[in-house]
């Protein structure tokens, strides 16, 4: 796998040993990036991160911030890995259950500008009601959640609106958005304030980790 764009176009990027994660592949990669737009500046949530092959490829174009959210030990290790050989900065990694770790950053009141979810293929109906829940408390008023599933899967988040969703080889990409002036009710959206934070394997650059 390779970075595609931005500072560290060309540079290749390690993937988790074993079958446990699956990175998304290069052309789903840039068909996504190409769906979703200069990310310059943007703070982004990746969920299900796996490889972190989405969150780099954000970084690497431009984007202030990511948040890496993966529950296989391994595979933060690997995403530690390439943002040391990528020389990227503003980064957390924390291993955790993706919807755990989503409800604390949605309890905490934080905003991203980018959110991605990619989840094993064949899962998003079973997650679909939890993420619709938190993913509107945590998404900026003019932020995009991109969602990458089997071909097969129609994934729906309300009250998220879809924007676009196309077919990339065995992979679909689909990109939502709070609807117009929708940020009042994202607001008011019966989140748990008591759901644990979440804790960081890797600390964001010059914040010292209490893990």
């Amino acid at each position: 796998m390779r970075i595609i764009a931005g500072s560290n176009k060309g540079a290749r990027i390690f993937a988790p040993k074993g079958h446990d994660t699956r990175p998304t592949a290069d052309r789903a990669r840039e068909a996504a990036f190409n769906l979703i737009g200069p990310v310059d500046g943007a703070a982004v949530l990746d969920l299900f991160a796996g490889s972190g092959a989405m969150g780099l490829e954000a970084l690497s174009r431009g984007a202030a911030s990511a948040v890496f959210i993966e529950n296989d030990r391994e595979a933060c290790r690997t995403i530690d890995r390439n943002l040391d050989k990528l020389h990227l900065t503003g980064a957390r990694v924390i291993q955790q259950d993706a919807l755990r770790a989503l409800a604390a950053e949605a309890a905490a009141a934080r905003r991203y500008d980018l959110v991605l979810v990619d989840p094993p293929y064949g899962m998003f109906t079973s997650l679909q009601n939890r993420l619709s829940t938190y993913l509107p408390a945590v998404l900026a008023q003019d932020g995009l959640v991109v969602v990458e599933t089997g071909a097969r899967e129609e994934p729906e988040l309300p009250p998220l609106t879809q924007r676009t969703s196309r077919r990339y080889g065995s992979a679909r990409i689909s990109l939502f958005q709070l609807a117009p002036g929708d940020r009042t009710g994202a607001d008011s959206l019966n989140v748990d304030k008591t759901a644990a934070p979440a804790k960081p394997v890797r600390p964001p650059d010059g914040i010292a980790s209490d893990a």
